[in-house]
């Protein structure tokens, strides 16, 4: 469920991709525990990583989340939050969530409209995998885009987070 998005109105073609510098637009969508999540309002509370994945319970993208859950613990210490957005509905990341023990938020992006909004790029046909770092303002201050380096995402962010906090 989509409740805020800015700068849309460009139909099916995806927009070029958020670079570093600039400030991401607020949106909303419905979490694993069908909850309504607002970039807005966590970003309020401190950065954000927002991290972009193709599908739940597949090897790469379980190894990405795993890898995200197992620096968790580092991530909160820098009171930065973890922000995982694919395609799957609320259901399937419920049960990915469950499965693998994530501690962060999985939001349901279904009809890729915020992965539209990012400028998120197709890798062979598949959705992609990107990292983006925000500040507390919404600014990307850096960002990742491998579909094979799935761990490297982890390790980008928190290079990017201790830049941020130094």
């Amino acid at each position: 469920m989509l409740i805020t998005l800015s700068l849309f109105g460009f139909g099916n073609q995806a927009k070029s991709q958020i670079a570093t510098g600039a400030v991401v637009p607020d949106f909303s969508l419905q979490d694993q525990n069908g909850q309504t999540f607002k970039l807005s309002s966590a970003l309020a509370k401190g950065p954000v990583v927002v991290y972009f994945y193709p599908k739940d319970d597949t090897p790469g993208c379980t190894k990405e989340a795993c890898s995200f859950r197992d620096s968790f613990a580092e991530f909160q210490d820098a009171g930065v939050q973890v922000v995982g957005i694919s395609s799957d509905d609320v259901d399937s990341h419920k049960k990915f969530a469950e499965k693998y023990h994530l501690p962060f938020t999985l939001l349901s992006d279904t009809k890729g409209e915020v992965r539209k909004l990012f400028g998120v790029p197709k890798t062979m046909m598949m959705p992609g995998r990107v990292t983006y770092v925000l500040d507390s303002k919404g600014k990307v201050v850096h960002q990742f885009n491998s579909m094979t380096q799935a761990t490297q995402h982890v390790e980008e962010a928190m290079e990017a987070i201790k830049k941020l906090k130094a």
